[in-house]
């Protein structure tokens, strides 16, 4: 009987960690794709339009937007398409993934994106890392990268707490590529794109001196989000953050 269920139980291990192992896959392919279309946009932009900053947002935030939703598309099936680590914290706060299958999720996002944003640099015939100069230091810039973070947590939670997690991909490209625009930092709201973004030195890139209050602000957004959250849907179930997926509440 001891022996059966020993069996049942490795059995049940081995299922867990080969779904959470497809689920972090999923996790870094689709943030490999998305760095990718943001430092490669961004490339493409500036060479198209060296002269006007206006329209060079207006294409990598275009191409960021819809890039958005056909990921969220393609890859939410399998992780939920969080792609991005403070959305990954508040699921894990408001008790939709577990603190282990988060860190795994966390570091395929990170490792996804710097080889997206490598990638779009030797797409674009650059060094494969090339540190980027732009500073992005200024109380506006945190001030705007506070509320970009802070909208896109608020958005995702509150399509999944009105039972409409199927259009999330839509809300989330659209508010992603409007927030481009109303913030002063041009929305980064993602600690992996962030880091992956000071490997490029092109439009898109960040100073790595930027880099750490950039990442600090995101995260203390993401905070206040899941504590306003609570507050307004005190009954929200993030277990489809951001669209519904196979999930293993007692796994990691």
């Amino acid at each position: 009987m001891l022996r059966d269920g020993t069996r049942v139980c490795r059995a049940v291990l081995r299922v867990i960690d080969r779904s959470l192992a497809r689920r972090a896959t999923a996790e870094a392919v689709g943030c490999a794709f998305l760095a990718a279309i943001v430092v490669g946009s961004g490339i493409y932009a500036q060479r198209l339009s060296p002269t006007d900053v206006g329209l060079q947002l207006l294409e990598n935030s275009t191409a960021t937007g819809a890039g958005l939703v056909a990921l969220i598309l393609a890859f939410g099936p399998v992780s939920g398409a969080h792609l991005n680590p403070v959305v990954t914290l508040a699921d894990w706060l408001l008790g939709g993934i577990t603190g282990v299958a988060g860190a795994v999720y966390v570091v395929a996002q990170v490792v996804g994106c710097c080889v997206g944003a490598v990638v779009a640099n030797l797409m674009f015939e650059l060094d494969a890392v090339n540190l980027s100069t732009h500073t992005r230091a200024s109380r506006g810039l945190w001030i705007g990268e506070f509320v970009a973070t802070l909208g896109l947590i608020l958005v995702i939670f509150g399509i999944v707490r009105a039972g409409r997690a199927s259009v999330a991909p839509f809300a989330v490209g659209g508010y992603i590529a409007a927030a481009y625009w109303f913030t002063s930092s041009t929305s980064f709201a993602n600690p992996a794109v962030t880091i992956a973004r000071m490997l490029s030195n092109t439009f898109a890139g960040i100073r790595p001196s930027s880099v750490p209050a950039f990442v600090a602000v995101q995260v203390g957004a993401a905070l206040c989000a899941v504590a306003l959250t609570k507050f307004l849907h005190p009954d929200v179930d993030a277990v489809d953050v951001v669209v519904p997926h196979e999930h293993f509440r007692a796994g990691p």
